[in-house]
């Protein structure tokens, strides 16, 4: 290896990865490299599962391996404690609940090379593992899940407002900050949203090819949304603005429902405009799951509603609930700490 190549340092938050960790980390340490050195620290959020045992016998057997305690815990001071310790020019962020094509880090340094993007990832693509599973990983690639989002769109060149996991120049960090420790979830966005207005650009590239692990069960896919449009409330107030219309849209849809179902009782209009709402809501459910069963596989057409809907709604009852919170109450809710603790995998985004 090239002693003056530059050295990129792939960053990894987890905890309670014990089932995970040893598979991801060896894909990590085979990736084809040739065009720099590499070191890969994981940032472990004092596990008690036996991930910190795996943690250090791996770190034995390969000296470009470091592991760090995570004493916050959470997903964004795992990265910001990973970047501190990172010696490396480009920093990388890895999960462990992804896998990687062999050529996942030398394509990220060549987009970065030949677009001169301030970060760069590939699209946010989930493949399941079991037939609930298999319907929220087809479900998250459907436009009407996430709103037209360009990253999880497979196929998409070019520029975006985010991007799965990423990979920046060391510098950048040292412009517009480090993860924000507040934010359980969310943390990504909200680095990207300061990227952005900080006058960077963000490149989405196929050649960057990995594959997410959603979950496994519509009740644990509740919980994971319930914190994104619970956290993201909080972007926003920090921000003044949300990235997208699609952030608020979700929240938008029902609390008109909410509305709309109250004042029923007391008009013809609202009660119309309920059902017409109501109407055209599934209409375009059942429409989205014909598409995306077709597309996958038709033996998932009679759980897909459901999943969307647990999409839309979690969600929207979320970012609901971190209005109340964040705007009127001034405080993180019980509610979303025990959501928080009670999810064990450190998802991204």
């Amino acid at each position: 290896m090239d002693k003056t190549a530059p050295t990129v340092s792939v960053i990894i938050p987890c905890r309670n990865e014990a089932s995970e960790i040893e598979a991801c980390l060896r894909s990590v340490l085979r990736q084809q490299v040739e065009i720099a050195r590499l070191e890969v620290i994981v940032a472990d959020g004092m596990s008690d599962d036996g991930t910190v045992q795996i943690l250090r016998q791996l770190a034995m057997e390969d000296p470009r391996l470091k592991v760090i305690v995570n004493s916050g815990r959470i997903v964004s001071s795992g990265l910001n404690a990973a970047i501190a310790a990172a010696s490396g020019h480009i920093i990388m962020r890895m999960d462990a609940h992804t896998e990687y094509a062999p050529d996942y880090i030398r394509q990220c340094l060549l987009v970065l090379l030949e677009t001169g993007a301030d970060n760069v990832g590939g699209p946010w693509v989930a493949r399941g593992d079991g037939y609930i599973s298999r319907a929220i990983a087809a479900a998250f690639q459907s436009p009407f899940a996430v709103g037209g989002a360009r990253s999880h769109s497979i196929n998409y060149e070019g520029e975006v407002d985010t991007v799965y996991l990423g990979c920046w120049r060391r510098e950048l960090f040292a412009r517009i900050g480090t993860f924000d420790e507040e934010l359980v979830r969310n943390q990504d966005d909200e680095l990207n949203l300061r990227l952005l207005r900080s006058g960077g650009r963000i490149w989405q590239s196929p050649k960057i090819r990995s594959w997410y692990r959603p979950r496994s069960s519509l009740r644990d896919l509740c919980r994971q949304y319930q914190q994104y449009g619970y956290w993201k409330v909080r972007v926003i107030q920090k921000h003044r603005l949300p990235a997208s219309i699609r952030h608020v849209v979700p929240a938008g849809f029902v609390g008109t429902l909410v509305v709309l179902a109250l004042a029923a009782p007391f008009g013809a209009f609202p009660a119309y405009s309920l059902a017409a709402l109501v109407g055209a809501y599934s209409l375009g459910v059942i429409t989205a799951s014909i598409v995306t069963a077709a597309q996958h596989s038709p033996t998932l057409l009679p759980i897909l509603p459901l999943v969307f809907v647990c999409y839309h709604f979690s969600y929207a009852v979320g970012f609901l609930r971190g209005i109340w919170d964040f705007l009127f109450v001034g405080r993180v809710s019980a509610t979303a700490k025990v959501l928080t603790r009670s999810t064990r995998r450190n998802a991204p985004k």
